[in-house]
């Protein structure tokens, strides 16, 4: 099976982002899980191809989701960015932010998420 994209996974949940990180290489993506913004910013600055990152926007004594996408799209302005949270988001809200999917993550509809957002 050939890979389609690869996704950066930024979860603080060590647990949650393995299990993500197996949906979505049986989904047929790459992936790289960070589970804070340092790793995170490694993945970015590194010369590798990296289609979108799927972050936690809540992430404790670490920079949250939303700085995270600021900092991503400074390093690769065409990075498209999907947001996961365990917090009630205000619908405006979720409007500036870009797409967020509510914790406990559905496989499939994550999957569908980033096909959907990648396809854009």
């Amino acid at each position: 099976m050939s890979l389609k994209r690869h996704v950066l996974l930024v979860e603080d949940n060590v647990e949650l982002g393995q299990t993500l990180g197996q949906v979505l290489r049986r989904a047929g993506f790459g992936v790289s899980v960070a589970s804070d913004f340092r790793l995170a910013l490694q993945v970015l600055e590194a010369p590798h191809p990296l289609d979108l990152m799927l972050t936690d926007i809540v992430m404790p004594r670490s920079v949250n989701g939303l700085a995270l996408s600021r900092m991503a799209r400074m390093r690769r302005p065409d990075l498209k960015v999907i947001y996961i949270t365990g917090f009630d988001i205000p619908e405006a809200e979720k409007e500036a932010f870009g797409p967020v999917l509510r914790k406990p993550v559905d496989g499939a509809a994550l999957v569908t998420e980033i096909e959907r957002a990648l396809a854009g």
